[in-house]
């Protein structure tokens, strides 16, 4: 009696796409039978040494429009076994409906929605200008530099006439559904201190260790004013703030030797709405300020803030918007908290939205016991129906002739 839909959704989760080692080609395998059983073209492209992107296409009735994008990753993230109530790779279906496994919420309920809302619309003999693709990518849990960041450098990817991309967004614990237009540019910062070294019995001037605990006030005072800042103000979300967090210290050969060299590394995650070359200047003001011999580094450095336009004069958004109101779905607007691929779609000029249409649902994305509801993810289906419906029937822009 089961749903065919929640069916697929099942057998998809029970596929091990589970880091450091996904089984993405059985993955792939699963994505391509569906694709072919829905009449879609399919495409393959090795972005990288075992790394494929799956590309499945309904062509539109004028190919010359600009397309959209349904993109979702195949990749999920580690699980610890112990923690779970039900094992994370069986999908197991309790008495209320909830489906536990890992990737319920993050993302693969997102890719069988798309595939399921497409064969809805194929089967009420639905028919639309717009060319929809859908894009399955690998990596994304790992930073997608071995996937979407290369593919849209690909001639494959332009070759998609990419005119609006949906990708992942969050779930909602409340009535409302996350809308996501833009993400926080993630800085990973490495500080070196270089200091006097020498016996640890004597009280040794310009240690490394002196200058890392300035380095490490400076940071966290710098944290702490942006935690209160946002718990003074109702209407920000954690995406308009900069998150700052320490996330490793390293220094150090033995109890009594004082090290001659320390380093922290910090995670930095900040908002389209900050100045990126003002802030780093701040960080060099903080490295100065705690002694010579202080240094950073980048490990990472994503310098896009690129935003997706939300007024209701933009064709896209005034069609998703359109929908959600004809479907009373309240929408709360948000820069994404965290990073995902939508970030390497809107650096090479397409808007993206993330979104995935789960509401009174906790977020457990990365979490224990992570789970959705049959129901939420049924209703999910028939949202990305409505909104197919609408995009892929925009009519034609200026720029298109």
């Amino acid at each position: 009696s089961e749903n065919p839909s929640v069916t697929l959704f099942r057998e998809y989760l029970r596929i091990d796409t589970v880091h450091p080692k996904p089984d993405y080609d059985a993955a792939v395998q699963f994505l391509e039978r569906v694709g072919t059983d829905l009449g879609l073209a399919c495409q393959k492209v090795e972005v990288c040494q075992g790394r494929v992107v799956l590309i499945l296409t309904w062509q539109g009735t004028n190919p010359r429009l600009r397309s959209i994008l349904l993109n979702s990753h195949t990749d999920v993230v580690p699980v610890f076994e112990e923690h779970w109530t039900y094992p994370p790779l069986e999908a197991v279906k309790d008495s209320q409906g909830n489906i536990y496994a890992r990737g319920a919420q993050d993302m693969k309920c997102v890719s069988i929605q798309y595939l399921e809302a497409i064969r809805r619309l194929k089967t009420e003999g639905k028919s639309f200008a717009r060319t929809i693709h859908l894009t399955f990518v690998p990596d994304e849990e790992v930073g997608g530099h071995k996937g979407m960041e290369m593919f849209v450098k690909r001639p494959e990817f332009k070759a998609l006439n990419v005119g609006f991309a949906m990708d992942e967004g969050l779930a909602s614990p409340s009535d409302t559904y996350s809308v996501f237009y833009g993400e926080r540019s993630p800085w990973w910062i490495k500080v070196k201190c270089m200091g006097s070294p020498g016996h640890g019995s004597r009280f040794i001037s310009n240690t490394a260790a002196e200058k890392m605990h300035k380095v490490i006030n400076s940071f966290l005072a710098f944290r702490e004013s942006e935690k209160q800042r946002l718990k003074s103000d109702s209407s920000l979300t954690l995406g308009d703030v900069t998150s700052l967090n320490m996330t490793m210290l390293e220094g150090g050969v033995s109890f009594n030797v004082v090290p001659s060299e320390m380093a922290a590394s910090f995670d930095i995650r900040i908002p389209p709405t900050v100045d990126l070359k003002a802030f780093e200047e701040q960080v060099a003001t903080w490295c100065r300020g705690a002694g010579d011999g202080v240094t950073y580094e980048f490990h990472q450095k994503c310098m896009d803030q690129h935003i997706t336009s939300t007024e209701e004069s933009d064709p896209w958004w005034k069609a998703f918007s359109g929908v959600c109101r004809d479907m009373k779905l309240q929408l709360k607007l948000e820069i994404f908290p965290a990073a995902t691929d939508s970030r390497y779609i809107r650096a090479v000029r397409h808007p993206a939205i993330g979104f995935s249409p789960m509401n009174r649902t906790p977020v457990l994305l990365h979490d224990h016991n992570e789970f959705l509801n049959e129901q939420v993810f049924l209703r999910g289906i028939e949202i990305y129906a409505r909104l197919l419906t609408a995009l892929a029937s925009v009519p034609p822009l200026p720029a298109e002739g």
